[in-house]
């Protein structure tokens, strides 16, 4: 399946360490933010959802960091859909310095009532992904 989108990301002085390379967890940030604006680029936001009563969440996820990024690097983050279910979505992200991969992750995100907190169907919008 190939939904692919991609943002760039500089790294900047917040987003690193002690040590000077990127904090790991924040490469969970650069790929929610890449998954947000992925919902952009189809006229849909997060506030929108919840307005309508939806809600996204991560449900599962599996991160490999394979090399540091450091200060003021330039990066790319890559959002590829690899399987939609009634109420699950399957994410592959990578974040990527050049051809380098840096860090990868298979995001699981799943489509709650944003409040009962339950399981629903994914908006019609997002139905045609599947």
């Amino acid at each position: 399946m190939n939904n692919g989108f991609t943002m760039p990301v500089r790294v900047y002085m917040e987003d690193t360490d002690a040590g000077g390379i990127v904090y790991y967890v924040n490469y969970l940030k650069f790929m929610e933010r890449a998954r947000s604006e992925w919902l952009r680029t189809l006229g849909l936001n997060q506030q929108t959802l919840l307005d309508d009563g939806t809600q996204l969440v991560v449900y599962r996820l599996a991160c490999h960091y394979s090399k540091p990024a450091r200060l003021d690097d330039s990066l790319i983050v890559s959002t590829n859909i690899e399987n939609v279910g009634r109420c699950r979505m399957t994410f592959l992200q990578q974040v990527q310095r050049d051809e380098e991969l840096l860090c990868a992750a298979t995001v699981e995100i799943a489509c709650l009532c944003a409040h009962k907190m339950r399981p629903k169907a994914w908006p019609k919008t997002l139905q045609v992904l599947g």
